[in-house]
């Protein structure tokens, strides 16, 4: 899962936001209201999303229906399994991230961990 470029991850806001299905014209009126952008660019890069498996969308009438794939949350933990992935050395990588988090944060992850039923072994 490769980190979301400005317009993709413009774009995936919204429907992450929205939670619901939308048209790229509505993306597009959406983000004019901040700032020009062209129809035909949104489509081209929302049509890249799907390619990439990141969107899903379904035909109604003449136009597609774009849905995001996965949730943000999910998206986010590829992200990060992607970055240590890239590590040569995981724990080290861990460890100084866990030396990053807020205490609230590190509380949230021992809780998951504790949560987390452990592997049955030989």
């Amino acid at each position: 899962m490769r980190r979301l470029g400005d317009l993709e991850a413009e774009i995936m806001d919204r429907l992450w936001t929205w939670d619901r299905p939308a048209t790229v014209r509505e993306v597009v009126d959406d983000i004019n209201r901040q700032r020009p952008i062209a129809y035909t660019t949104v489509m081209t890069v929302a049509d890249i999303l799907y390619g990439k498996g990141v969107l899903t969308r379904e035909k109604q009438g003449r136009a597609w229906l774009y849905r995001p794939a996965l949730s943000r949350e999910a998206y986010t933990a590829a992200l990060m399994q992607e970055a240590l992935d890239s590590s040569r050395d995981r724990p080290a990588a861990l460890a100084h991230f866990i030396d990053e988090i807020s205490p609230d944060e590190l509380e949230v992850l021992r809780g998951l961990l504790d949560a987390r039923p452990t592997p049955e072994g030989p």
